[in-house]
């Protein structure tokens, strides 16, 4: 074919079409040169690619409604669906010349599948007639396949399931089913087992489904709290382990020197060596003091951030214990010193511990008593009653830990046996700790 000119191509008034070419940016110009039909089909496309984006977003905006509006109205919708399915198929099944009654009877089992989510046994029992003596086949599975996915494997579905089984093993009129061969009464009765299992299956299916699911969400729930009471074993552990550095090597040579200060100043004759002995005894006993407040913040873990109890929390800690508790407060809770409202919790929690490990058919009282300059806190157990529980493997650490974290706020712990045969753990907090303003009491006007 012989080339024709490109002004017959392009025309007088259009640009020619040639290879395009990136200047400033998005500004294209065309050169005069042929293309090629590779090029030709890129240019095309990025023409409609642009030409499309609007429609496209627009498009994608439609969709994400569409499927917000299917996931908000999915169980309504999901009915109105089941009752077209089941009405088509009676209007299908049913022959012209059946009965009047077997066509009210499959339009109300079609009709009451509207209550299928709230009343699946009852609607699969109105379903049962016009299965039997209708045409609503379909309707009947769906509500047995609704109740097999509500109540899973108990009396109800097993119920249904039977029911559901006659309707299609019986044919109607009676007269009919028992002039059938036992060949045909074979047939029916297969039938029957699979039109019976194939919706109890299917229900069942999803059923455990969405209970493994959410089993899968708690394993996961569970191992991410793991992994982060793991982490907080550790930080704890870290620092009980300098706290008890600090308390035993530290805290004893500045006990040293403050001794050893004070003997200086005894024994000293001249007024400026026992003003320097005196000196040096001060700041010791001082620096002791802030050594000792700094091994408790330490040994009580003491991270405001991480949000760890205290007494506060007191409450919650003893409707969760799962053992026979009476707790009594006396004095207000909110004005203690972080510091002692977290070592009394723990004193709590270690106690109510130990009595569930070794008498938890025991009653437990716990008393938390705020006084002026001192908080005092006692959990007394009972004689167990019944047969005594065999005792649970324990490290035999709790209770020197909780006389270690009273000592170290300048307190003190005992733990003994009563006179009832029980246990009592008794515990005593300065509520005036150095560098803690002490709690102001209520002024009365």
């Amino acid at each position: 074919m012989p080339n024709r000119p490109r002004d017959a191509v392009n025309g007088p008034d259009m640009p020619e079409v040639g290879v395009p070419t990136q200047r400033d940016n998005d500004d294209r110009i065309w050169t005069g040169e042929p293309i090629s039909g590779e090029q030709a089909a890129d240019i095309v496309s990025a023409v409609m690619v642009r030409r499309g984006s609007g429609l496209g977003g627009s498009l994608r905006e439609v969709v994400g409604r569409l499927e917000g509006f299917l996931r908000r109205h999915s169980g309504p919708l999901s009915d109105v669906g089941a009752i077209a399915l089941a009405l088509m198929d009676v209007l299908l099944v049913s022959p012209k010349d059946a009965e009047l009654y077997s066509h009210i009877l499959s339009g109300v089992a079609c009709l009451a599948l509207v209550l299928r989510r709230r009343y699946p046994f009852l609607v699969l029992l109105a379903t049962v007639p016009g299965y039997l003596a209708g045409w609503s086949q379909l309707a009947g599975m769906i509500a047995l396949y609704t109740l097999a996915k509500k109540r899973t494997w108990n009396w109800q579905t097993m119920a249904g399931a039977v029911l559901m089984m006659l309707c299609a093993f019986v044919a109607w009129p009676l007269t009919k089913f028992f002039s059938l061969g036992w060949q045909e009464q074979v047939l029916n009765l297969l039938w029957a087992v699979i039109l019976t299992g194939m919706p109890l299956a299917l229900g069942l299916l999803v059923t455990t489904r969405k209970e493994l699911v959410n089993k899968l969400t708690e394993l996961a729930i569970t191992r991410e709290r793991k992994q982060h009471l793991q982490a907080q074993a550790i930080r704890a552990e870290e620092r009980t382990r300098l706290a008890r550095e600090m308390h035993d090597v530290v805290s004893h040579q500045v006990t040293l020197i403050a001794m050893q200060a004070g003997a200086l100043k005894m024994t000293v004759t001249d007024a400026e060596s026992r003003e320097i002995a005196n000196t040096i005894r001060r700041l010791s006993t001082k620096t002791l003091e802030e050594l000792r407040q700094l091994v408790g913040v330490l040994r009580t873990s003491a991270d405001d951030d991480d949000g760890h109890p205290d007494l506060t929390d007191l409450r919650r800690l003893v409707s969760d214990c799962g053992l026979a508790v009476t707790l009594n407060v006396d004095g207000d809770l909110e004005d203690i010193p972080r510091p002692v409202s977290a070592a009394a919790y723990r004193t709590v929690q270690e106690a109510l511990t130990n009595v569930g490990k070794h008498a938890p058919s025991a009653a437990v009282s716990v008393l938390v008593q705020v006084g002026e300059d001192e908080l005092e806190v006692r959990v007394r157990n009972g004689r167990p009653r019944g047969q005594r529980t065999p005792a649970l493997p324990s490290g035999g650490h709790g209770l020197v830990g909780l006389t270690e974290r009273a000592e170290l706020l300048g307190g003190s712990c005992h733990a003994e046996p009563s006179r009832d045969g029980g246990f009592v753990v008794t515990s005593h907090f300065p509520l005036a700790l150095p560098g803690v303003p002490a709690p102001q009491a209520p002024q009365h006007a």
